[in-house]
């Protein structure tokens, strides 16, 4: 469960005392999903999923009940793989107070079977116009991160939602003048983790057993996980510097 900061829900100025920055509300999803971003919040947000109210600059603020709406949707994405569209039916029915059962889980709990599996667990896709919106860049500057391998479209020509998230970091980092040709290491080193990963779960995927098969996801999600953390403790390391 999300650890929010101490106190009730509140009213009036108290409760608006206890609001949160996209930064602490980023700590505190932190615990239990180590990979969300802000650019991944902010994504939400976009979609309608969450609705955090702005000060008058323009900085978005969180209740706790955003952060447990933010936990309860990452959930769904991780423990379901539900797409966005199903999730905001879900939760829009939930606060109509009907019953809202949510489909099977794609993915096992402990000590449960698993269901045959199919291709894989239906993942977030989303159109090149809506990326284009979310990342607020032009065709042009879209086009080169897809030469530079940075952003790539799957075979219908639509995007894994992630690209989201990568797009706004190329963005971020634009800032600071380091320009898409720049990243190209980035992408190699990432392939080169990613072909790691894949080495380790190969025997799962091809195994006879469904229900190892299906372990298979799982496993590469958490190497994923402890791959990026080392990549990012090195790179501090490096550099001297500590992140939040």
């Amino acid at each position: 469960m999300l650890r929010t900061p101490s106190g009730g829900a509140g009213h009036g100025t108290a409760a608006t005392d206890r609001l949160m920055s996209i930064g602490t509300v980023l700590n505190v999803l932190r615990d239990e999903f180590p990979e969300v971003t802000i650019s991944k919040i902010r994504f939400l947000e976009s979609e309608g999923l969450i609705e955090p109210q702005r000060t008058p600059s323009g900085y978005r603020k969180f209740s706790a009940h955003d952060v447990e709406r933010l936990g309860h949707v990452l959930r769904m994405q991780r423990d379901h793989y539900l797409p966005l569209k199903v999730i905001r039916e879900h939760l829009e029915a939930m606060e109509r107070g009907e019953a809202a059962p949510l489909p099977a889980v794609g993915r096992p709990r402990d000590g449960e079977a698993a269901p045959e599996p199919a291709e894989g667990p239906t993942a977030v896709r989303i159109g090149r116009a809506e990326l284009l919106a979310a990342a607020g860049v032009d065709e042009a500057e879209l086009a080169e991160w897809e030469s530079y391998g940075l952003v790539t479209p799957l075979e219908d020509g639509v995007y894994d939602a992630e690209a989201v998230t990568v797009a706004a970091l190329v963005t971020e980092l634009g800032r600071f003048g380091i320009e898409p040709r720049h990243l190209r290491m980035m992408k190699a080193a990432a392939d080169r983790e990613a072909g790691l990963v894949e080495q380790v779960v190969a025997p799962l995927k091809r195994h006879r057993n469904p229900q190892t098969r299906a372990h298979a996801q799982a496993r590469a999600k958490e190497l994923a996980g402890l791959t990026v953390k080392l990549h990012a403790a090195l790179v501090q390391t490096a550099l001297g510097v500590r992140l939040p």
